[in-house]
């Protein structure tokens, strides 16, 4: 058997050797069952700009939780400010060209009116010929400019609908204009007049609810639209 070792002890040490086992001891006994720390990565400190939500928020700092709580609050409105856009965009749109009553509609209709009277198109020529188009431009890449049209409401409630626009074909250019009206008790626009000018010949009124016996009386209507 081998011997039996004896203990060392601290005091039977020679003075000069003491401090130095002592420390030696000391340091083994602290070390053991621990984790050195600073071999960790620090993490970079949190910021409005570099937040990525990956540290949890029990981890951050009052700082950095002021830092995520306000990108949170610019990342929500700017989503709310793109929803509210979009809902404005899209409702331009209806009101403006899928609407029943948007002027693109009503131009189309009052059109399709001089395309199809045959008074305007023995002035005009072809009705399948006939081109309605916007005010006249001098680009060579626009054929035509936007359509002239306006609403205004007058004191009573009453809707008004002003709205000018160009009309060719093989014999004849000329220029159509329209005055629709909505009263408050009504949901759609009806006629006040619609005529074409042509130049060298006599105004043809495809409406005219001003006139006693002119051809805008006892019509049916359709879509705002008093038809033949």
């Amino acid at each position: 058997m081998l011997p039996s070792i004896r203990p060392v002890y601290l005091f039977s040490l020679p003075s000069s050797l003491r401090p130095i086992l002592a420390a030696r001891l000391y340091a083994t006994h602290t070390g053991l069952g621990t984790t050195n720390t600073s071999s960790q990565p620090k993490r970079k400190a949190v910021t409005t700009f570099n937040d990525d939500g990956r540290v949890p928020w029990r981890d951050l700092s009052g700082r950095e939780k002021v830092a995520r709580t306000t990108q949170q609050t610019f990342n929500l409105g700017t989503v709310l400010l793109g929803t509210v856009l979009t809902g404005g965009v899209i409702y331009l749109l209806y009101t403006e060209v899928f609407a029943p009553e948007s002027k693109i509609n009503q131009f189309n209709r009052a059109a399709d009116q001089v395309k199809k009277d045959p008074r305007c198109i023995e002035v005009l020529g072809n009705g399948k010929k006939i081109r309605a188009y916007g005010e006249p431009t001098s680009s060579k890449w626009a054929r035509a400019g936007p359509i002239a049209s306006n609403i205004t409401k007058d004191r009573r409630g009453v809707e008004h609908l002003v709205m000018h626009f160009n009309v060719e074909g093989p014999l004849n250019q000329g220029v159509v204009n329209l005055h629709m009206i909505k009263p408050p008790s009504e949901s759609e626009f009806v006629y006040k007049y619609l005529f074409l000018d042509v130049k060298g010949h006599q105004r043809i009124y495809l409406e005219n609810a001003d006139a006693t016996n002119g051809p805008g009386k006892n019509k049916s209507r359709f879509l705002g639209i008093t038809w033949r």
